[in-house]
């Protein structure tokens, strides 16, 4: 029998309003400024309140659909299962087969094979390598260029051969003619004829209702700096691109729709990364829905995701794993379909089988100990999720609509809009990266000063690609936020001499510490070698002890208020024979530039514009 004197859990608490809560913390802050202090300016067009509440969900109109539900913010599944994906550079089928196979027993089930050559395209290479593979719970992908309409006639075929059922065949083809033309590669053929070549492609695949042809590569414009909004915003420009093209070709808005997966990269940035992948999933099959399909179902976003490269660095390499870990995390809460985690080294080196591995295991942890595959859309009913699913949904959509105005993606791009959105973001992520107001662990804060990496780098990894296009349009560029530091790094190490750094730690104990660490950590970046001290008991011993070590540079460290006295001595004492440098940015900044002082590091220096000029003084 029912217990009818049951009351709500938590019912004996008075509810607490809003503004109670306000007003609590506004008594904290004790006169500071609530909107300077709590609130979180995003790069993403929107600001992030301190705490939420229900009522900040009153507008919001998804909340009672389920997983599966049109329009799938909550994930186009009632599971939150996902393909854990390994990609394999094919230039032997035997071998690539061979590989794919044994990676099949250490839980991998989906491939991206990459087919570097066109005439690799062959009916006895398809056969060898998807021999023992074209398995209902394997996912084939392949990326193959313009020999892609060849591979998927041969890969029907091969299937007809082995009596495949096709409703079950799971796969896709990297085939993005839009997405080549905004990285600047040569497209097979024009823009238009590239157009009907996709709608041919599509048209053999629709016996393949799983197998999408046409790729949306939103990936790209994640690693040349742009925000997650933007990313967003022009894979779903692209998305109705293709839709557009594909339709007017004469398939199906329900085949075209079906023909189409996004391949979105996944950052750092945590929760709005979950919200990234919730908003796509809505405005997605919001525009599909405006095309009329006849079913429902084709107004899903398939998703695969892969960990960010933006943020990878080569300096203390094994960063990348917790990076890749919480962006993993990310885009499986978030209800990804598939996943790469990219290797650690993928950056500097050749993938080997321990980076490999460890990429693999990261996403067979999240599912066979953490068990996210068993919690559907975890986020749900979160007042901060939803909220941000919300805000980078009106954010995005209104970016959307502006390109559309513009008469859709690719007459956006042609015009210059699109890279010079994506130019934007990412000189301001530059700048907060060279000064530190984002950290990249181990490369612009607390490096690893001892730690040489010239020998496990391959240089051809690390070669910038030929900025070319096959046209006259400008192409985004893709780099790493870490670049300009580990060039910094690198040219210490090559340099005949590595520059020492002496921290002379003079005075009030609490600051002389603070500032050695600071300038430690400062010079560090450069690779340069840092000698510490306790303390010196004149400012004269310090110098002649800095003399003794052979020093390039030599940092006072102190308070502000024996900086006026002591700075001038220093800097005399020393007599040019190093570069003198001044911990902070005291009152007496001044009157130390009239007496000769010339350099001061502080949290407000750049400090990676401030590394490239010592460079230019200590590497000779």
């Amino acid at each position: 029998m029912a217990d009818k004197t049951r009351q709500p859990l938590f019912s004996e608490f008075p509810p607490v309003s809003t503004q109670e809560w306000m007003d609590k913390i506004t008594a904290d802050l004790k006169g500071a400024d609530f909107n300077k202090k709590l609130v979180w300016k995003t790069g993403e067009g929107f600001d992030v309140n301190p705490f939420y509440r229900s009522e900040d969900l009153d507008a919001v109109k998804y909340l009672d659909s389920l997983p599966g539900e049109f329009p799938y913010v909550r994930g186009t599944k009632k599971c939150n299962k996902w393909l854990v994906r390994q990609d394999i550079v094919v230039n032997c089928a035997a071998e690539a087969n061979q590989k794919a196979v044994r990676l099949i027993d250490k839980g991998v089930n989906s491939f991206g094979f990459i087919i570097p050559k066109e005439d690799f395209i062959t009916p006895e290479n398809v056969a060898k390598l998807t021999n023992g593979l074209l398995s209902d719970d394997i996912e084939l992908n392949f990326a193959a260029g313009c020999g892609s309409k060849k591979l998927m006639q041969l890969l029907v075929e091969e299937m007809k051969k082995l009596g495949r059922n096709f409703t079950k065949v799971k796969g896709s083809l990297d085939f993005d003619p839009i997405g080549k033309l905004v990285i600047g590669e040569k497209l097979c053929d024009s823009v238009e004829k590239t157009m009907i070549c996709a709608a041919k492609i599509a048209e053999e695949s629709k016996q393949l209702p799983k197998f999408q042809t046409v790729s949306v590569n939103g990936r790209y414009f994640g690693n040349a700096g742009s925000t997650i909004v933007q990313e967003l915003a022009f894979a779903l420009s692209m998305g109705t691109e293709y839709m557009a093209q594909l339709t007017e070709q004469g398939l199906l808005t329900d085949d075209a729709a079906k023909s189409i997966r996004f391949n979105l990269s996944i950052s750092s940035d945590y929760f709005m990364e979950i919200a990234k992948l919730r908003a796509g999933r809505l405005l997605w099959a919001t525009i599909v829905n405006e095309f009329k399909p006849a079913c429902a179902e084709s107004c899903k976003m398939i998703a695969h995701c892969e960990t960010s490269a933006f943020n990878m660095t080569v300096f203390d390499p094994y960063v990348n794993l917790l990076r890749s870990q919480t962006e993993a995390m990310s885009a499986t809460l978030g209800g990804c379909n598939s996943l790469t985690v990219l290797p650690f080294n993928t950056v500097f080196a050749e993938g080997n089988e321990f980076s490999e591995r460890i990429a693999r295991n990261q996403q067979l942890l999240l599912k066979e100990e953490s068990y996210f595959d068993k919690i559907v859309d975890a986020g749900a009913g979160s007042y901060y999720i939803e909220t941000l699913t919300n805000k980078i949904a009106d954010e995005a959509w209104k970016l959307f609509v502006e390109i559309e105005s513009k008469g859709g993606f690719l007459a956006a791009f042609k015009g210059g809009f699109v890279q010079g959105l994506v130019k934007e973001s990412a000189a301001k992520k530059r700048q907060a990266i060279a000064s530190r107001r984002e950290i990249l662990l181990g490369t612009n804060q607390y490096p690893n000063v001892s730690e040489k990496v010239s020998g496990a780098i391959d240089p051809e990894k690390l070669e910038k690609p030929c900025a070319c296009t096959c046209g006259e349009y400008e192409p985004i560029q893709q780099f790493r936020s870490a670049e300009q530091f580990e060039a910094l790094r690198l040219a210490t190490e090559k340099a005949a001499k590595r520059p020492k750094v002496f921290m002379l730690t003079y005075g009030n104990l609490a600051m002389r510490l603070a500032r050695s660490q600071f300038s430690g950590n400062f010079f560090g970046c450069a690779g340069y070698e840092i000698i510490d001290n306790l303390g010196f008991d004149t400012v004269e011993a310090g110098v002649e002890a800095a003399v003794k070590a052979n020093a390039d540079v030599v940092v006072l460290c102190s308070s502000d208020d024996e900086y006026a006295e002591a700075a001038p001595v220093a800097f005399a004492t020393l007599n040019n024979r190093a570069i003198f440098v001044v911990a902070g940015a005291p009152a007496s900044m001044d009157e130390l530039k009239t007496k000769g002082v010339e350099h001061f590091i502080n949290m407000r220096s750049n400090v990676l514009e401030t590394l490239l000029k010592f460079n230019e003084m200590v590497l000779k």
